[in-house]
């Protein structure tokens, strides 16, 4: 069993694995290289030769216990023949939804299109890189699915006004993501992928109320499916106020948290493994802090199955000496 494996299996203690969420990024300059001379990010990320070998390149400089596979969450909507562009300085930009479209869009050409980010999966699998190691596989879940196909764009602090007028359109758009998600999730584990993160990164922009109906329902419904493969699960519902409400119903097998949620009372009021927790901004501080919060975090859940991550992922101006010195510290512990 790998570090990660034992951790989320096993509920071990003794051990800290650690992975970073965008690993493999902006802050590393082997990353930049590759990115200045391919800058269709789509088309990059279907590139199974460079997003395999950027998948690797943290695992080459870093002793992280997993890899994330170089992709978007918004490969799923492209799959579904929305447009997805992604603009400089701006992020990613949705075409119109058109749900006569989207409808027709079979699971051949779904598979079809997004073959080549399966094949990436296949690659990294087989590197012996990831040896003893696992190899992360992900999806957006339905809601930061949903908000980006209705929105067009990263919301940011608000939705569209209207947003929720046509509630057909809704319903429709989550059974359709149920559908493609799960075969997402299918084809990433026959590839090779050994653990699924849910990255429900617009959670916080529901009010308490809506949260069974975009929220729960449909992301319990991803977590069994992948449950039912016997694949561990790890959801991340950035922004979310009540982690206990969500553990109990949504049941993953650990919990991603983000940076703005009191780490001991997730510790006191979480029974399942959790993941993540550190302010990436650490990061772009001095040595000396960040080795202070990244031991507050290991102190704290010393004596609860903690897999190191960060409340978000690395930020582009992050050095990568400071991640190494992460690495070292939670190694060290």
């Amino acid at each position: 069993m790998t570090p990660i494996q034992e951790t989320i299996i096993n509920k071990k203690t003794t051990n800290s694995p650690i992975w970073l969420m965008r690993q493999a990024g902006r802050y590393l300059p082997e990353f930049r290289e590759i990115r200045k001379l391919n800058t269709n990010f789509i088309n990059l990320c279907l590139n199974e030769n460079l997003s395999s070998k950027i998948t690797l390149q943290p695992l080459k400089r870093f002793d992280l216990d997993a890899a994330i596979i170089f992709s978007d969450i918004l490969m799923v909507p492209y799959g579904l023949n929305q447009e997805v562009k992604f603009e400089k300085n701006f992020g990613p930009k949705l075409g119109s939804l058109e749900l006569k479209s989207i409808s027709k869009v079979d699971e051949i050409d779904f598979i079809e299109k997004l073959y080549p980010v399966y094949k990436s999966i296949k690659k990294v699998s087989e590197d012996s890189l990831i040896k003893n190691k696992n190899l992360i596989g992900f999806v957006g879940a339905p809601w930061t699915l949903l908000v980006y196909m209705i929105n067009k764009c990263s919301p940011k602090k608000e939705l569209i006004k209207d947003f929720f007028k046509d509630e057909f359109l809704i319903n429709r758009i989550l059974i359709i993501l149920e559908k493609f998600l799960k075969l997402h999730i299918d084809q990433q584990i026959k590839n090779g992928a050994t653990v699924i993160q849910i990255f429900d990164s617009w959670a916080g922009l529901l009010k308490e109320k809506d949260l069974p109906n975009y929220v729960y329902i449909p992301t319990l419904n991803l977590v069994d499916y992948v449950k039912s493969l016997n694949i561990p699960v790890i959801c991340f519902p950035r922004g979310i106020k009540n982690y206990k409400n969500y553990c109990d119903i949504v049941k993953p097998d650990a919990i991603n948290i983000d940076y703005d949620i009191d780490p001991v009372s997730i510790c006191k009021e979480i029974k399942i493994p959790v993941q993540g927790g550190l302010d990436p901004k650490i990061l772009l501080t001095d040595k000396e802090n960040l080795k202070k919060e990244t031991l507050k975090y290991l102190n704290i859940f010393k004596d609860h199955p903690y897999i190191f991550n960060l409340g978000h992922g690395v930020l582009p101006k992050t050095n990568p000496d400071m991640v190494e010195y992460l690495v070292k510290t939670v190694k060290d512990y």
